[in-house]
């Protein structure tokens, strides 16, 4: 019997109750979905830089609606819980944020969802702090209105936006926290005391971010530090470009093939991405 989208929600809230930490990664499309799943993770979420990148887009520059059908995609592919990065919810208002919590389930099946306080504003690239909590009240009261559990994620962004102020972003967290949020997540954390500070000071769990140049941690040693989940955002996405650039760059300079020595069989990949 397939499992139910409520089904899938209080499994995935059950992952943030247990003790230590679970790595969610971030698949970009169905396929990569079917893989993640079939190695046994018990949870995926979404990447909007890899949608992007794999639409030839900037990061930021795709639409709430192809955002949501990928999303369903992946929902579609695996039997495991799917959140979804949901960059800032796709308008100002706190009402968009809102609007966007409740299509993210009730149109692509999703079971959790995150909303960023930033605005995608070069000039002024994180929204001000009052309006920015009011924009996750929103979102978590949409959250917390949906019949099953909807695991609803508030991001505080100033350190991916050059703001690297950890005293206003655990405000921010807190605010947030206390606006409903279920998890904290600050992405851009790269030092233990950082990692250590933000969850220190908050109760609900918190995501962090890995896959980052110069945060090395593994798993054991953020749950020690009271990390409750670990995604890596695009970092997946990079590798698989990083690859394609590697071979594109010796066939182009050498006129040789050999990056095909390393690569998986069409069998094998054919039973990762299909999961048969």
């Amino acid at each position: 019997m397939p499992v139910t989208q409520a089904e899938k929600g209080v499994r995935f809230q059950a992952l943030h109750a247990r003790p230590g930490a679970f790595i969610i990664p971030n698949p970009w499309d169905a396929g990569t979905a079917r893989l993640l799943a079939g190695f046994g993770f018990e949870a995926l979420t979404t990447t909007s830089a890899g949608l992007a990148f794999s639409l030839g887009r900037r990061d930021g520059a795709v639409s709430r609606d192809a955002v949501l059908a990928n999303a369903k995609a992946i929902v579609d592919a695996t039997d495991v819980p799917v959140a979804a990065d949901l960059e800032n919810g796709y308008g100002h208002a706190p009402e968009a944020a809102a609007e966007t919590i409740r299509l993210a389930a009730e149109v692509a099946g999703l079971v959790g969802g995150s909303i960023e306080d930033a605005t995608g504003d070069p000039q002024k690239p994180i929204y001000d702090f009052q309006h920015a909590v009011e924009r996750v009240a929103a979102a978590a009261e949409a959250a917390h209105a949906l019949p099953f559990p909807f695991m609803f994620v508030a991001r505080a962004e100033n350190f991916l936006h050059g703001r690297l102020d950890l005293d206003d972003t655990i405000r921010r967290l807190q605010a947030f926290e206390a606006a409903g949020a279920d998890v904290l997540y600050a992405p851009g954390l790269t030092t233990a005391e950082q990692i250590r500070t933000v969850c220190a000071a908050v109760r609900k769990p918190v995501n962090v971010l890995m896959g980052l140049r110069g945060a090395p941690f593994s798993v054991s040693e953020l749950a020690e530090m009271g990390v409750r989940r670990v995604s890596v955002g695009g970092a997946l996405t990079r590798i698989a470009l990083t690859a394609v650039v590697r071979a594109a760059t010796e066939m182009r300079e050498r006129g040789t093939f050999h990056f095909a020595d390393d690569a998986i069989s069409y069998a094998e990949a054919t039973r990762l991405v299909t999961g048969g």
